[in-house]
């Protein structure tokens, strides 16, 4: 039996992306059939499978979903998957809400494997000799759905959850998830109706496989950097809300008993870091003389990527290490407030309701959740990392690399904008004497 893919979008979009601009010559003005029966299309869609790391399983798992005709199965645990058998068949595969059809073919003994994985309300039609023998569409309802979430990133996947339990409550089906290890914990505790598994199986109604993708391609229905991190995956789960947040409950006591700060200089990459010349050792000194005890919680107090190297204040207190992402987010929960970067110890913050100030130019303001106490220097280069037309994650700096302007938008935010930021929250908050304003 062939296995096929085809694709809910006009392929010319996916080849344009990949600027395989001989592709698009040499097939024209193709259809759907000319798309099914050529050998470098069914290359390029079985490249673009690889992304996913069950692809292999996925691809040779059975499908699970029985119907009334003989050999003719449907699931949708790898995107839409259909096996028709030997026969007179014609399959029609379009949008159930909108009609658009994707596919109007004659087939037999073959495996359909849509290339799109995120939401779709598929609609299935199947003929036999002209006669209509099977039609379905997507419903989740009472269904076992599964979501395996191969993000590794904190926010990314701090993000993802609620629109998991949308999705749950919105189809009314049984939600189950897979996530990196070091997450489990966090998730169980803030999200006990999602139950967790330990190995991805395809024996479900459905499965989804949410990322973040720059650029547009058929993992996901947008380019992230053209969506709020906290709105984009509802796009993935075919969502129309925001989903709260859920409420964070501590299960640990505060570690002193005297306010403190924690601070995060580290992210993912070191050029998302605030480089401004002894930025943190001025911000720390000055909320020591405040009375607070600031305590940096990154993993490393040291960290060297992309040729720099970034370090801890000297004049913090030392709590990096291999903290459980419960302990940090209780330690987060019972601080003051926290001092960050566009990071994943930032969206921890966010989601125990500890205030978050957020030292980050390199994206527009509206990208991360929202923080009243955001720091960044819209009078300098800045926003790139939202600008569809480069690519700030491998260019660096893709304005001014290598000039005296590079990382403009993380180096010229000042100390005295920080500090700004920081006044502003204590006095939004009722945190210290007023003695804060006279600064």
């Amino acid at each position: 039996m062939r296995t096929l893919f085809f694709c809910a979008r006009d392929f010319s979009d996916y080849i344009v992306i990949e600027n395989k601009r001989e592709t698009l010559a040499r097939l024209g003005n193709v259809t759907v059939r000319d798309l099914l029966n050529d050998d470098a299309t069914q290359k390029f869609f079985r490249s673009k499978m690889n992304f996913y790391a069950d692809c292999e399983s996925a691809l040779s798992a059975p499908i699970v979903g029985k119907t009334d005709v003989d050999g003719l199965r449907l699931d949708f645990n790898f995107g839409l998957r259909l096996e028709v058998p030997t026969g007179n068949f014609h399959v029609t595969i379009s949008d159930a809400v909108g009609g658009q059809i994707f596919l109007n073919e004659d087939l037999s003994d073959v495996r359909l494997i849509s290339v799109e994985k995120y939401f779709i309300r598929w609609q299935v039609d199947v003929s036999l000799s002209g006669r209509k023998i099977f039609s379905h569409t997507f419903d989740a309802a009472g269904q076992t759905v599964t979501v395996v979430s191969r993000l590794t990133g904190m926010g990314d996947i701090i993000s993802l959850l609620p629109h998991v339990r949308a999705f749950k409550q919105f189809h009314h089906c049984d939600v189950r998830i897979w996530l990196h290890e070091y997450m489990r914990e966090f998730a169980a505790h803030l999200y006990p109706d999602l139950p967790q598994i330990d190995a991805v199986t395809f024996d479900g109604y459905a499965t989804y496989y949410p990322t973040m993708c720059i650029n547009d391609y058929p993992q996901v229905p947008f380019d992230v950097r053209n969506e709020p991190l906290e709105r984009g995956h509802r796009k993935i789960f075919g969502l129309d809300v925001l989903p709260p947040k859920p409420t964070f409950k501590p299960t640990m006591p505060p570690i002193i008993r005297e306010p403190y700060v924690c601070i995060g200089v580290q992210a993912s990459t070191t050029i998302k870091g605030w480089h401004y010349p002894n930025g943190w050792e001025i911000v720390v000194d000055r909320l020591k003389r405040l009375g607070y005890r600031v305590f940096c919680i990154d993993r490393h107090a040291v960290e060297t990527n992309d040729n720099r190297t970034i370090k801890m204040p000297a004049n913090a207190e030392d709590f990096t290490g291999d903290f459980t992402i419960m302990e940090r987010a209780n330690m987060l929960y019972h601080a003051e407030f926290f001092i960050g970067l566009s990071s994943g110890l930032a969206w921890l913050a966010y989601a125990v309701n500890c205030p978050v100030v957020m030292i980050c130019g390199f994206s527009q303001d509206w990208f991360e959740f929202y923080t009243p106490y955001r720091v960044a220097n819209r009078l300098v280069c800045n926003g790139c990392f939202n600008d569809v037309r480069v690519n700030f994650v491998w260019d660096v700096c893709p304005y001014h690399k290598g000039t005296s302007r590079e990382l403009e938008c993380q180096n010229k935010i000042t100390p005295r904008q920080v500090l700004s930021a920081i006044e502003h929250l204590i006095a939004d908050r009722g945190l210290t004497p007023l003695e804060v304003g006279r600064t």
